[in-house]
């Protein structure tokens, strides 16, 4: 009878020491979550800005992660940080591995090498005067001064207006306070943003829409497995309440909120 108890105790003990190292191999084998640096220029309300505590904030913002909480909710794994840079600066870090997606209100460019999501919202490029200023249209451009922000396609638009003296600057707060100073005499920009700011009444935009856009996120050809799960929570995105309720949210000085 001791012999048997003895076995008995002995077979228990082997389970047990079996479902010990069962339990560390699953432990052990636990995925790590795939973390995403994202490269963002945060002067570019009401895409990203910056609030009163220096907090990020924007359509970009909120939609970051309403994207990133899809994907974890249907069987991905990833977190994300995001990285303040110059907008011409994000395109270089992309190019150099140092940041693995650019969200910051980036629009199409067939010449920019790279890969590109499908798009989250439409967009145009338009030039923003003083509210007192007496420029109609950009045949009243030739010989005046219009900045445009560095590295983006309204720089390469500026460039395309007759007699245009061109000034390109990366931060498009400077780029507006300059305008606002007489030190320049228009600027090119997206829509969203010129209406953002001609909502404070200081500036007016033009009615002429220099180029049709659409808003991507930017990324690089060895992060095409992220851009295609990137595109499947765009498309359930847009598919969403969440959707119109964000662009009301952001962009409702565009007049366009309810399209």
């Amino acid at each position: 009878m001791n012999k048997f108890l003895k076995l008995g105790l002995a077979a228990v003990l082997s389970v047990v020491a079996l479902a010990g190292c069962s339990s560390g191999s699953d432990t052990e084998s636990t995925e790590k979550p795939t973390e995403v640096l994202i490269g963002i220029s945060p002067d570019y309300m009401p895409y990203e800005g910056l609030d009163s505590k220096g907090e990020l904030e924007g359509f970009d913002i909120d939609m970051t992660a309403w994207l990133f909480d899809y994907l974890n909710k249907n069987g991905r794994n990833y977190t994300y940080e995001f990285k303040e840079l110059s907008f011409d600066t994000i395109i270089t870090a992309l190019q150099a591995g140092q940041i693995d997606l650019g969200i910051s209100g980036f629009t199409y460019d067939e010449e920019r090498e790279g890969i590109f999501s499908d798009s989250y919202y439409d967009s145009a490029q338009v030039v923003v005067v003083n509210k007192d200023s007496d420029i109609q249209s950009t045949s009243d451009l030739n010989g005046k001064l219009v900045g445009a922000q560095q590295g983006a396609t309204g720089e390469d638009v500026a460039n395309d207006i007759d007699g245009a003296k061109v000034q390109a600057m990366q931060d498009v707060k400077v780029l507006m306070e300059s305008l606002k100073a007489q030190g320049l005499d228009a600027v090119v920009i997206d829509q969203a943003v010129a209406d953002n700011y001609a909502a404070n009444g200081d500036y007016k935009v033009l009615d002429e829409k220099l180029l049709i856009e659409e808003n991507i996120i930017y990324s690089t050809k060895d992060h095409q497995d992220l851009m295609d799960d990137i595109n499947e929570a765009i498309k359930a995105f847009k598919e969403s309440g969440d959707y119109k309720t964000m662009v009301d949210k952001w962009f409702a000085a565009s007049g366009e909120a309810s399209e």
